[in-house]
């Protein structure tokens, strides 16, 4: 066993025993099991070993009969396996301490050496009372506990993770190159760590996730007006204090030891009422404006979005470029609750199973108006849906991950300007939001009596400068420009007029840039073909479930029917060409009948079906749960499952003069590569004079494909009324005689 410098005496690690039983071999005991060794000379070396001595002088004694190199032989296997260590001089050590450091991998005298006279410095910042933590880090040894100056590591005590003194702390300590670990002794969960080094991976970079978790707190303060973390009561007891304190103290004596492992760069969290213990990863954000490149966002909405060729695989809701277990896989670091994007992911109890319905969190969509919408629509949380659990858990974490990448974070890319200055790059936003002139005149009201999605803009001043956007056309090979406040969730306005909402039309995640493109464009298509039929009211045909043979489909019908409800679907394609469906459902006998609706649009009509089924699983809890008003208060959706019939609303039905729709009904659009898929969309579109547009909104930090596609002229299908396709198709498609007036449009805004 070769080593370099003086040859120090050579034993098994203190924090391992052996005992050699003659016949049986040697037998290791550590703290989690035994070791058994077995071998030639193992027993006589390991018996010579219970003292330890240099390298030389053990293969010297010749123990066993061994030649000096079978001894050495011996030693290097053992050595190998980890078990053997050099019994460096530690002056003043303890016998049990340097056990303990051996069992962590460190050598006693780097310890010792580590910790002996080390300056620690401890911070406070809010009401914390330091004396805890203060007397447990002077048990720690020879070190020096200091209230300011230069440190070794610098302990900061807090009331809150998100308190923004330590944004301070953080810029003294990076700028002294000072490690230091954040500490939250209070409340019934004790926070520890990371420690924070100056490089990647800062304190910032912690704040900005622990905030997408804090929306409900962000709405409570808003309405409040105020600013920085609420304001909890006192929460200790002397025990839970000196438990942090002595909690603090291990990570301080371990790091100035010389340890260095993974779970440093975590927020280790101690629950103090269950007794429980969560470690939570925190990777550094590359956007990061203080350990990062702020500039990326921006760099990356200046690069044209190229598509390449890219192999499908069946993914059960579609066609993508990974499957589902695949996904999970590469993302599910995203879910925590402290250091993710996605706090959690659970199945939705309410109802059966076989729904499948997951939930992600807060729908960032609808947080940026005022507190009440975290109730007051229907999908106040993002989910996924999925034939199998699998399915619908990638897509809860796939939606969540979506809303986050289209949220505004302030690294965007934005150019201020009005739209007349702008001239042609711009385009007028309500070619996307596509408000008829009436109501703007009738906007306040409208906007007093209904739920946010259905919001009215205000009329666009072409005079007033706004944050513009790239968006780039597919169509046109070029770059074009839309207001920031149309693409990004709450991204922030000036005081006055409000002329732009964002919506989640068009917004999609994929495995691949080339999936989530397919995705955000058959969105637009399914959202176009579904206002197209709800607001003219079309009766449309039907779709022969039995026909697509699918045993997952027959098994669904026998559910619905067990909840004493009626299910069926409506094929709604619109002159795009691509299947789009609607699965209704009703519930049978006496009371309001609770009608409710998926949507789901594909190349192929059989994941079309499924997409849509799956979607009104999805939506299905809350009217299964329906004591508490249905699980949300909007006034849109409750008045619909309170009023709506199927004999007040016959369009609701398929049509009787119509022969169902089966498999063979539609044109084989699919292929085996995802750009011709896209391809085959956009052509659609374009051949209908439409522009396809496209916002790549993937942040650095997630790495997850995430698009905005955007059409303007296609319709959403909330309610927007301006003159076009939605008076326009119907009749081209020879469902209507002529256009549909504005007042005979349907009353009942869609809600979904």
């Amino acid at each position: 066993m070769a080593e370099t410098g003086p040859a120090w005496p050579i034993g098994f690690k203190r924090h391992l025993r052996a005992e050699v039983a003659e016949g049986d071999g040697v037998f290791v005991f550590a703290e989690d099991g035994v070791t058994v060794l077995r071998g030639t000379g193992i027993g006589a070396v390991a018996g010579l070993l219970d003292v330890p001595a240099p390298a030389p002088d053990l293969m010297a004694a010749r123990p066993g009969g061994l030649a000096p190199g079978q001894v050495g032989h011996v030693l290097a296997r053992l050595a190998e396996s980890g078990l053997l260590s050099h019994r460096r001089p530690a002056p003043g050590s303890d016998p049990a301490a340097d056990a303990y450091w051996e069992a962590a991998g460190i050598d006693p005298a780097d310890a010792v050496t580590g910790i002996d006279g080390a300056r620690v410095r401890v911070d406070v910042i809010g009401d914390v009372d330091p004396g805890p933590a203060r007397t447990a880090l002077a048990g720690i040894g020879p070190v020096r506990v200091v209230g300011d100056g230069p440190a070794d590591l610098a302990v900061v005590l807090c009331d809150d993770y998100l308190n923004p003194t330590l944004a301070e702390a953080d810029a003294a300590c990076r700028a002294a190159g000072i490690p230091w670990l954040p500490v939250k002794p209070l409340g019934t969960k004790i926070w520890l760590g990371p420690v924070f080094t100056p490089g990647p991976g800062c304190w910032h970079c912690l704040a900005a996730r622990l905030r997408v978790h804090r929306v409900a707190e962000s709405s409570a303060l808003l309405a409040l007006g105020h600013s920085g973390p609420a304001p909890y009561p006192l929460i200790a007891t002397p025990t839970s204090a000196a438990l942090a304190g002595h909690f603090a103290a291990m990570e301080v004596s371990s790091w100035l030891a010389g340890r260095r492992r993974p779970g440093q760069r975590s927020v280790w969290t101690f629950d103090t009422l269950g007794r429980s213990t969560e470690s939570h990863e925190l990777r550094p954000r590359p956007q990061c404006p203080v350990c990062g490149d702020p500039g990326l966002m921006r760099a990356l909405a200046r690069t044209p979005v190229t598509l390449n060729s890219r192999s499908t695989v069946d993914s059960g809701g579609g066609h993508r470029s990974s499957t589902a277990v695949e996904t999970l896989d590469r993302y599910r670091h995203l879910i925590s609750p402290v250091t993710g994007v996605v706090k959690q992911i659970q199945q939705d109890s309410r109802g059966p199973a076989m729904f499948n319905s997951f939930r992600s969190g807060a729908n960032l969509a609808v947080s940026g108006l005022s507190i009440d919408n975290l109730r007051s629509a229907v999908r106040f949380e993002t989910g996924g849906k999925g034939v199998t659990p699998l399915d619908a858990e990638v897509g809860a974490l796939c939606e969540a991950i979506e809303r986050y990448s289209g949220t505004f974070a302030g690294d965007e890319e934005r150019v201020p300007g009005s739209l007349r200055s702008l001239g042609d790059d711009a385009i007028h936003p309500n070619t996307c939001q596509l408000y008829d002139p009436r109501q703007y005149t009738r906007r306040r009201a409208w906007n007093a009596a209904h739920a946010p999605f259905q919001y009215v803009c205000d009329p666009l001043d072409v005079d007033a400068e706004l944050d513009w956007t790239p968006v780039w056309s597919l169509t046109n090979r070029r770059f074009r420009l839309l207001p920031t406040g149309l693409l990004y969730f709450n991204a922030p306005a000036a005081p006055g007029p409000r002329y732009v909402f964002a919506d989640s039309n068009g917004n999609a995640a994929g495995s691949s840039l080339e999936d989530a493109v397919l995705q955000g464009a058959l969105e637009i298509v399914e959202r176009d073909a579904v206002a197209l039929w709800w607001y003219n009211r079309l009766t449309m045909p039907g779709v022969d479930l039995t026909s697509f043979a699918d045993e997952w489909i027959a098994g669904l019908r026998e559910v619905y029917a067990e909840l004493g409800r009626e299910l069926w679907v409506l094929d709604v394609t619109s002159d795009v060409g691509i299947p789009v469906m609607v699965a209704v459902s009703r519930k049978l006998g006496p009371g309001p009948e609770d009608i409710t609706f998926g949507f789901g649009a594909h190349l192929d009509p059989r994941i079309a079906l499924r997409r849509a089924l799956t979607e009104l699983n999805q939506l299905m809890p809350p009217l299964i749960a329906s004591d508490d008003a249905y699980g949300c208060e909007d006034i849109d959706a409750v008045r619909w499952w309170q009023e709506a019939t199927l004999a007040g609303q016959p369009y609701l039905a398929p049509a009787r003069s119509v022969r169902p729709r089966t498999p063979a009904d539609y044109p084989d659009l699919t292929g085996d590569d995802l750009l011709d898929e896209v391809n085959l969309v956009r052509a659609r579109l374009e051949r209908l004079g439409l522009e396809v547009l496209v916002l790549d909104q993937t942040r650095p930090d997630t790495g997850l494909p995430v698009v905005k596609v955007i059409v303007p002229g296609m319709r959403h299908f909330w309610t927007r009324f301006a003159p076009g396709r939605l008076f326009d198709v119907p009749v081209r498609q020879g469902l209507l005689s002529r256009p549909r007036r504005y007042d005979e449009l349907n009353p009942y805004p869609m809600f979904l």
